[in-house]
């Protein structure tokens, strides 16, 4: 008998665009990207295109990074000691963590 792997998402290879299904993927090819542009050693074409694939891993990670933001859970305690799950808010979304809405 042969076991059928599931294949999941594969870290970037070096020198290929990645695929970014998983943040921590996209994040090490971005890192990568980032060190071969900072030694500067190659042609402009190839470090533009480099450039080009790191905003776009940038973006993926800031959407995914947004998207789990969006599901964090604050335990709170109310005024009678009571503890409850909240929405995470912080000051760039609709109020601060612990912040009571206006009724």
């Amino acid at each position: 008998m042969t076991k059928q792997k599931k294949e999941s998402s594969k870290p970037a290879v070096a020198g290929k665009p990645a695929t970014a299904d998983k943040f921590e993927d996209a994040l090490k090819r971005l890192e990568e990207i980032v060190e071969k542009l900072e030694r500067g050693d190659m042609e402009l074409e190839k470090a533009l295109s480099l450039f080009e694939e790191g905003v776009k891993l940038c973006r993926v990670c800031r959407t995914q990074l947004d998207e789990a933001q969006k599901r964090i859970e604050v335990l709170s305690k109310d005024a009678e000691g009571n503890f409850t799950l909240t929405p995470f808010k912080d000051d760039k979304t609709r109020g601060a963590v612990g912040e009571k809405e206006e009724e």
